[in-house]
């Protein structure tokens, strides 16, 4: 029975998932084969395969990556496993040793507000340290890593380049590759895992909310993404992490996935993760997309916003957002919660445009850098102020998402539907 883990471990990537497919297709009762051949289903076609198992709930394939070693954990609020946090299933276990655990943005109890800088902490249930990796540093030091022997990341994300848990993902990557540390990565779906759209990111506008050449919804689980980012040389000095991913079970790409658990404070519901790709640019505008209130992201609105409809809304204080945008302040808008909100096909520039018809226009996007960065480069900006049509700067990018289509394929791990 071929177990559901991938090594590369100074392997040829192409030469080792060659082997993996071939592997797969030669047996016929592998529930490996959709994964394997990457086969895209029909539309329409319903599948009768079980329900997707994720990798921490495959305790006992996880439990043998970690048996005998010191190991750290990059987790947050969505680590589950087995009906409980991934920390304490393994904290409770007399084979595992858990030395350490890593906090990303939100803090390991996923509490923290929208771009709060937060600190080391002792974990009350279990006493083990918890290092951020959104305070003093979002790299792991020599220090961080030297009492481990392994690095597990098993966090959820939504699939947008500027969704910064896989900025950690990278940066953990690149400290463990430097300083000769493995990496297990404990794969989850991607609920936009059908959406692939936007510019891919220039250099030049590279930061933590966008660090890699992929387009804004890139389409990829976090599994999928890190051996991409392995294969194609991202790591500092072109390094590769010794890595394992271990899949979801039972997993076709576009098969609805509703979060179980919110993923960060401000994505509450599964509308907002389906919004999130498209209201996030207005963060680089005047406008509100309703932080400080029971409905982020799932509205934009301002209060000098022309010829607006009855719905409004006030930002106010609180845990989840500080200090929103326009705080105090009655919005006229829009509310998008009305709408029949599926996984969508592709970013909705047009709603952004949109919105800047009605308000001052020369002032709209006023956080130019902010915006850039979301996009990956000047060129969406740009596109909006000259006025140009939204399907004309789809086609100015077009060659390049056809381009990244198929250099992905190398990594993916799942049947797309």
């Amino acid at each position: 029975m071929f177990l559901r883990r991938i090594n590369y471990d100074n392997v040829n990537l192409k030469t080792f998932v060659g082997i993996f497919l071939l592997f797969c297709i030669s047996c016929s009762n592998s529930t490996t084969e959709a994964q394997g051949t990457m086969e895209v289903l029909p539309e329409g076609e319903k599948t009768t395969s079980p329900k997707p198992v994720v990798a921490a709930d495959q305790y006992e394939l996880v439990k043998q990556e970690l048996k005998g070693k010191r190991v750290g954990l990059v987790v947050n609020h969505t680590s589950t496993s087995g009906g409980q946090h991934l920390v304490d299933r393994l904290h409770a276990d007399p084979d595992i040793n858990v030395v350490k655990v890593f906090g990303p943005e939100h803090g390991f109890r996923g509490e923290a507000s929208d771009g709060e800088k937060v600190t080391d902490q002792k974990d009350p249930k279990t006493g083990l340290p918890i290092i951020s990796l959104y305070g003093k540093t979002k790299k792991p030091t020599k220090a961080m890593l030297d009492d481990l022997d392994v690095v597990v990341f098993d966090i959820q994300d939504v699939g947008v380049r500027f969704y910064t848990y896989i900025s950690t993902m990278h940066y953990v990557m690149d400290a463990a590759a430097k300083f000769g540390k493995r990496v297990v990565v404990l794969d989850r779906p991607n609920p936009n895992g059908l959406l692939v759209d936007g510019p891919i990111l220039k250099p030049e506008f590279q930061s933590f909310i966008g660090m890699h050449p992929i387009p804004v919804a890139h389409g990829l689980t976090v599994a999928e993404l890190a051996l991409m980012i392995n294969g194609e040389g991202w790591l500092t000095d072109r390094k590769q992490t010794l890595l394992t991913v271990v899949p979801v079970q039972n997993y076709t790409v576009g098969d609805e996935w509703i979060l179980p658990i919110q993923p960060s404070p401000n994505l509450p519901n599964q509308t907002s993760i389906y919004l999130y790709p498209t209201l996030c640019f207005f963060e680089g505008t005047i406008m509100s997309v309703g932080r400080g209130t029971d409905f982020p992201f799932q509205v934009v609105g301002h209060p000098e916003l022309e010829r607006a409809g009855d719905f409004t809304f006030t930002p106010t204080s609180r845990s989840a957002s500080k200090y929103p945008k326009l705080e105090g302040k009655e919005c006229k808008g829009i509310d998008l919660r009305d709408n029949e909100i599926g996984a969508p096909s592709s970013i909705d520039f047009e709603i952004v445009v949109e919105m800047m018809s009605k308000t001052d226009a020369s002032s709209f996007i006023d956080r130019n850098d902010h915006f850039d960065k979301c996009a990956g480069t000047d060129a969406l900006r740009k596109a909006i102020n000259s006025g140009m049509s939204m399907s004309d700067f789809r086609a100015s990018y077009a060659d390049e998402l056809a381009e990244y289509l198929e250099m992905r394929k190398k990594y993916l791990l799942y049947a797309r539907r």
